[in-house]
């Protein structure tokens, strides 16, 4: 069994729902923490309801009494750790969030896996991993001809969301070297696909364009990013919590590097293809607006490590997963009208309650994981 913190966001629930379809983990039980703020969306992990391998658990990870029950009753054997504010605009507005979950809430994480670590028994103690998934921004920014992020490359937050992402990472390196606990961290570029929530570039212009509304473009539109498919960005975690080697980290990209104004008109390109307007192009909505505080130029990373020493590269093209990406939100209108209305979360109390998880039967047990 595994933990998965942030299983019910965009990336962890499409870690979630991977990891439970991918036979090569045998089905392994995922117990999933999630606090269900305003991007955690139980509607992204439908498909489970009722799957005993699926154990959800609304929770804070700053709960610290909280993460160690869990840690007693279920014993999983890793923990990997999404769970983060993620959003730099809204970290530029309201940074003390940003510091309580991704700092104080990794803190959490760490004391109460240092002390359930030291606690197992000497086989499972060496099997023991805390995956700690970061981001490319603890980086800072790049010059157009500089080389791509490497793992040694020196860290240069420049946001409030960056910079409380860098202090994680610094955490979980400590308590690695301090107290020997089994980690592994990623270090991912940009990512998009399934399940997004539609305050980031890609789902906000498809969203805005299908409603007619303004796509807002900051600046010039020219900040470059390396974009990944989220499902791709999965795989590779897998890869790293299977065969990374303890205390190493991992930078996890797509070689897909694009300016933001380009990524904008792909989109309505394949809105023109796929879901034509009578009035006219999609393109025709995009509006630049003031660029924002600090907003780094260029990110870019250097995935030649997880390469060489795991063998992972990524699946899709940008041309490939971008297609299907905005086919997935022309496919699932209702998924963003809950999402942008809030009915989601009167879903979830209906549906799930403040948890959820696989009854037991009259013995006591619970059933089966396939």
């Amino acid at each position: 069994m595994i933990l998965v913190t942030g299983g019910a966001g965009f990336i962890g629930s499409n870690f979630v729902l991977d990891w439970l379809a991918d036979a090569a983990t045998g089905h392994e039980p995922v117990v999933n923490l999630d606090a269900l703020t305003y991007a955690g969306n139980l509607r992204n992990l439908a498909t489970l309801a009722g799957d005993a391998c699926h154990t959800f658990v609304h929770g804070d990870i700053t709960d610290r009494a909280l993460v160690d029950r869990l840690l007693a009753e279920h014993r999983p054997r890793a923990i990997v750790h999404f769970a983060a504010e993620s959003h730099v605009d809204r970290s530029i507005h309201g940074p003390g969030e940003f510091i309580r979950t991704n700092v104080q809430g990794t803190f959490t994480l760490l004391e109460a896996a240092r002390a359930h670590w030291a606690g197992l028994p000497a086989p499972e103690r060496e099997a023991f991993r805390f995956l700690h998934v970061s981001t490319d921004e603890v980086y800072g920014s790049l010059g157009p001809d500089a080389p791509a992020f490497t793992e040694d490359h020196p860290y240069e937050p420049n946001s409030p969301y960056s910079a409380s992402k860098a202090a994680s990472d610094h955490l979980v390196r400590a308590w690695h070297h301090t107290y020997g606990l089994p980690v592994l961290t990623t270090n991912c570029s940009n990512n998009y696909g399934p399940y997004h929530f539609p305050e980031k570039l890609i789902p906000l212009m498809i969203v805005n364009a299908l409603a007619g509304k303004p796509l807002p473009v900051y600046g010039d539109g020219r900040q470059i990013r390396d974009w990944l498919y989220v499902k791709d960005h999965c795989s590779g975690i897998r890869a790293v919590l299977a065969r990374g080697r303890v205390g190493q980290t991992y930078n996890i990209g797509g070689w897909n590097e694009q300016a933001n104004i380009d990524i904008v008109h792909r989109v309505c390109a394949l809105l023109d293809e796929l879901k034509p307007d009578a009035a006219g192009p999609y393109a025709r909505h995009i509006t630049h607006v003031a660029d924002r505080p600090g907003h780094d130029r260029r990110y870019a990373i250097d995935a030649r490590k997880i390469e060489r020493e795991l063998g992972w590269r990524p699946a899709e093209t940008f041309d490939t997963g971008i297609r299907k990406t905005v086919q997935w939100y022309l496919d699932n209108g209702d998924w963003v009208s809950e999402v942008q209305s809030g009915a989601y979360k009167a879903w979830i109390g209906i549906q799930y309650g403040p948890s959820a998880a696989p009854s037991a039967d009259a013995s006591g047990r619970r059933p089966s994981c396939r």
